[in-house]
């Protein structure tokens, strides 16, 4: 479900711009990044959302292509 809204949100986006999606949990991390790429995205970051926090929540910064 969560590759489903990065989906829709980057298919709202112009060619260029850039977008954060916060994931949360091993599944999305490594399929949300993966599909992206794939579809022919660039993938800029992956960052963990609070160094000091275990919610697991990470930030991926992609462009639009």
């Amino acid at each position: 479900m969560t590759f489903v809204r990065a989906k829709l949100l980057v298919e709202k986006m112009l060619v260029g711009q850039v977008a954060e999606i916060r994931l949360k949990g091993s599944e999305p991390l490594i399929n949300v990044p993966r599909s992206l790429a794939e579809l022919g995205h660039e993938i800029l970051s992956m960052k963990r959302e609070e160094q000091e926090s275990e919610s697991g929540i990470h930030r991926l910064t992609i462009r639009k292509k």
